[in-house]
């Protein structure tokens, strides 16, 4: 049996398709991260007859009916949704929206005198050769005629021949052919993915929770797609509130479902420090209702796979698409959404640039919700989801292979229970040896967005530490102020002296500090402007740092972590007290997870 087929569609029925909603298609309602430039490259390849690539369909599984009938599944696009959602921007004139979740026109213009397309612009739209806007003359809203003469009018001394022949061209573009690869509907996933990553010769590997996104899209009889628009509105939401208003007047059929009902709070809550995409949401949702975590088996089980029989039933869909409204509800609701919030920044992970793993955050998300519906007391329940969130972090537990590492985990808890899997996962990956050596070498680092070391700077959140050389400052505040982060070694001072930027970088010579002070700082090595300090706190000055005596200048001193022998410290001391620091940094680390 044939694997797939190939066949050839002009531009125009592709479009029907769409508009008739026979092929499923979610990326338009996403952010479209084409550039401009990229669709006026696809526009002038359909006009010059070139290839432009395969669009990728699979066909939905037959589903079996209570009657017995098989229902005919509509196509779902696998790959091409960037060049469908620009083309239905360039010739049907649908706005899309940017990575900013802002809707946006891209108008392509066209000069008939040189066959040239352009992304418009002012001096293109004050320019009587180029038509400003192809989609009025290929969507048919404008006769050839009519654009031909217009044409002529505003260029008097253009060839009337040769621009009837290039506007008549340009209306050709909608019976240009687009190859389409139809993929059959008994492929599984895997077997659907090696396909897409053989034709594409590249390597890519496709999102399940696209699939996911595909199959919920596509599906009305379960409610699937008000289900789909409660998760883009509730991401889009979260980044735009102006776009409520745009749900109000445009989406009268949502507003008056309970998906509405229950996203609705978001254009008025103020959080952002937990921003999930569709693929956050589906992942918490599926894991939570599903105790599962590989998006594979909810494409599968939403398709009404019966596991046992190989067959597909409608119950088993009807029953799956239930349970994933449920876990998506229960993602949105705000009390949950909210107190998850709160257990995020009781954590000292305040903002979101502390945040180095989205997934553990989804998990611990998942997690919440788990716990919250088996009625374990909130005490408990943040407890468990504090250790297991920061344990996450701390071993890149979700850093590699996501997907089975979830499944294994929630089914795990299931098992054993919280309490018990969380304590075996202490003990095989928090021993002495993480805290004595695995912690202080994932600390040898240049890179800010260590684990180890965005935890460090939670640590200090939590135990509301203030910032080096500062009397009442705190490092919660400089973090939220985007305040500065000062080298302990001035960088300038480390350059002087020999050592490369890997070297000054070390994320052991952090500290955050008031800009003012690091100012003052400068380049002085840390035994002369902490002696200087010590100098001005005895003659009443406060012209570098805010502290006012010298106890208070040594707690500082160890608040932040930093050996004592800094005082006295030059360059030639500088790897030892990287090597020292570390070890006040992780034993920082040891007390913060230890008091969750």
């Amino acid at each position: 049996m044939a694997k797939y087929s190939v066949h050839q569609q002009p531009v125009e029925t592709l479009l029907s398709w769409i508009k008739s909603g026979d092929i499923a298609i979610p990326e338009i309602q996403r952010p479209f991260v084409w550039k401009a430039s990229k669709v006026r490259d696809l526009i002038d390849s359909l006009y010059q007859g070139y290839p432009v690539g395969y669009i990728i369909t699979w066909r939905n599984p037959d589903v079996k009916l209570k009657n017995g009938e098989l229902s005919a599944g509509k196509k779902v696009l696998i790959d091409g949704q960037q060049r469908i959602t620009a083309l239905t921007a360039a010739i049907v004139g649908q706005r899309v929206l940017n990575k900013n979740y802002k809707e946006i026109n891209i108008r392509i213009a066209f000069n008939p005198l040189t066959e040239a397309f352009e992304v418009l612009n002012k001096a293109k739209e004050r320019s009587p050769e180029w038509i400003n806007n192809i989609n009025p003359i290929v969507n048919d809203e404008i006769s050839i005629t009519k654009a031909i003469r217009q044409y002529l009018k505003d260029n008097p001394e253009a060839d009337e021949d040769l621009i009837e022949d290039r506007i008549e061209n340009l209306k050709k573009i909608k019976s240009k052919q687009v190859g389409i690869i139809e993929l059959d509907a008994s492929l599984d996933i895997d077997t659907v993915t090696e396909i897409f990553i053989r034709i594409n010769q590249k390597g890519v590997v496709l999102s399940n929770a696209d699939f996911v996104m595909s199959k919920i899209a596509s599906d009305e009889q379960h409610g699937g797609n008000k289900m789909r628009k409660m998760v883009d509105y509730f991401c889009r939401l979260l980044v735009d509130k102006s776009f409520h208003k745009h749900i109000v007047d445009n989406d009268t059929n949502f507003t008056e479902s309970n998906y509405y009902k229950a996203i609705k709070w978001i254009a008025t809550g103020s959080d952002d420090l937990y921003c999930p995409d569709y693929i956050d949401m589906l992942r918490v949702a599926f894991t939570f209702k599903f105790s599962r975590g590989k998006f594979s088996d909810l494409v599968a089980l939403l398709s009404g796979r019966n596991f046992e029989t190989r067959t597909y039933e409608n119950e088993i869909a009807a029953a799956s698409y239930n349970k994933l409204s449920e876990g998506l509800e229960a993602f949105v609701n705000q009390t949950n959404y909210q107190r998850f919030v709160m257990i995020l920044k009781s954590t000292g992970l305040i903002s979101r640039k502390l945040i180095s793993s989205q997934n553990s955050l989804n998990f611990a998300y998942a997690l919440y919700l788990k716990l919250r519906d088996e009625e374990m007391s909130e005490p408990e329940i943040q407890g468990y989801v504090k250790r297991w969130l920061i344990l996450s972090i701390f071993i890149g537990r979700y850093s590699g292979s996501a997907e089975s590492r979830i499944d294994e985990d929630i089914k795990q808890i299931n098992e054993k229970g919280i309490a018990a899997y969380l304590l075996q996962m202490e003990q095989a990956h928090l021993g002495e040896g993480f805290w004595d050596f695995g912690l202080i070498n994932d600390l040898e680092s240049s890179s800010v967005n260590n684990n180890a070391y965005t935890l460090y700077l939670a640590a200090q959140v939590n135990s509301n530490a203030v910032a080096f050389l500062s009397k009442s400052m705190t490092i919660t505040s400089l973090i939220e102020q985007r305040g500065d982060v000062h080298h302990i070694f001035p960088k300038q001072y480390l350059i002087a002296n020999g050592f490369p930027q890997k070297a000054y970088n070390q994320v052991a010579n952090f500290v955050y500090t008031e800009q003012a002070t690091n100012i003052k700082v400068g380049k002085m090595p840390p035994a002369e402007y902490l002696t200087k300090i010590e100098t001005q706190i005895n003659e009443g000055i406060n012209e570098i740092s805010t502290i006012d005596t010298k106890d208070a200048l040594e707690e500082n001193i160890t608040v932040n972590d930093i050996p004592s022998f800094v005082k006295e410290a030059t360059h030639q001391d500088y790897t030892s007290f990287l090597e020292e620091r570390r070890k006040l940094m992780s034993k920082k680390l040891k007390e913060y997870y230890e008091s969750l």
